[in-house]
């Protein structure tokens, strides 16, 4: 709706639009630019391709106003851009759903638009074209010079593409800034979900540089004061397994004693074609199977040096991979 509402699909109800300085709309002032003159690039999520019209004649539908020269010089820009030639006479239904995305792409790019809106692009393609067009993507996005807002819902791909990230909850920004910083420090327990991290405990602050994790029963060292607190989390792929002699009671007592590191049992495992998911339970072992504290991501190289070991294990939460947040 949001993407809608810039490129003037839809008409909000109050508020204002500028682009670059320009005024798009303004609800006080009476202002609705026509979609037409607003110089938006929009891809929809099912491409919206005229299936009567030619590739060539799709590409060209914003340049209708140019000299027929500049029209077709834009047009074949856009085909070599896209490697769409040879693809001119062609209607969309005569294409591959890769060759129709790649079409939407240059009719967005064709009017050299001040703004492209990007609507869930790549959704509707199987992984290997996903990957083939994100990776053209972002070579077109390297030179473009306008603004772009990519919605999606993939967070790898949101990482891959973009420099920044905005987080919306609700139609209200939850949070806005490098990708970095949304990634390893989200502010809130909402955002930090959002960005794939599913390690959480209510926490409370027991001093500048301790911190009790209510639900996984343990008090974690910190580097930096912390102030008050209502969460900490930690993403799956940061636990680590420090190694641990068999029988051997002094190391057991060393990691005991190590920072941030705990005895732990395996509950459960979930498994994709190149890693495994470890469901831990902490302290002591399950009683049942949903009773677990952490859950674990490693390569499956490491799940095969880790399965031979005999319990318990013991689990790490690095204190520079702690995410701390508020409500």
């Amino acid at each position: 709706m949001l993407l809608r509402c810039i490129a003037g699909l839809e008409t909000p109800r109050w508020g204002q639009i500028v682009l670059n300085g320009r005024v798009l709309f303004d609800s006080k002032k009476g202002i609705n630019l026509p979609s037409r003159d607003r110089r938006i690039g929009f891809v929809f999520q099912n491409y919206a391709l005229f299936p009567h019209l030619t590739v060539f004649q799709n590409i060209a539908f914003g340049l209708q106003k140019l000299p027929k020269p500049e029209l077709n010089k834009r047009v074949k820009e856009q085909m070599i851009a896209m490697q769409l030639q040879g693809l001119e006479n062609r209607y969309p239904q005569q294409l591959s759903g890769g060759q129709q995305q790649r079409v939407a792409f240059a009719r967005a790019l064709a009017i050299q638009p001040q703004a492209l809106l990007l609507d869930d692009p790549f959704s509707a393609l199987d992984t290997h074209l996903r990957s083939q067009l994100e990776k053209q993507l972002i070579q077109t996005l390297a030179t473009y010079q306008g603004a772009t807002l990519f919605v999606t819902h993939n967070l790898e791909e949101a990482y891959r593409i973009c420099k920044n990230l905005l987080v919306l909850l609700e139609g209200k920004t939850a949070a806005y800034g490098s990708k970095e910083n949304i990634f390893k420090r989200p502010h809130t327990l909402r955002v930090a979900q959002l960005t794939g991290c599913k390690n959480f405990s209510r926490a409370r602050t027991v001093s500048p540089h301790l911190v009790e994790a209510v639900d996984w029963g343990c008090i974690l060292h910190v580097i930096e004061p912390i102030d008050s607190i209502a969460y900490v989390g930690i993403h799956a792929h940061h636990l680590t397994f420090p190694e641990k002699s068999e029988g051997v009671k002094q190391q057991e007592t060393q990691h005991q004693k190590s920072e941030n590191t705990f005895p732990c049992w395996l509950v459960q495992t979930s498994e994709t074609p190149h890693r495994m998911t470890l469901y831990l339970s902490l302290h002591h072992p399950p009683i049942h199977p949903s009773d677990y504290h952490l859950q674990v991501e490693v390569f499956k190289e490491k799940w095969a040096a880790l399965i031979d070991r005999p319990f318990p294990w013991y689990v790490c939460l690095e204190p520079l991979q702690l995410v701390f947040m508020k409500e």
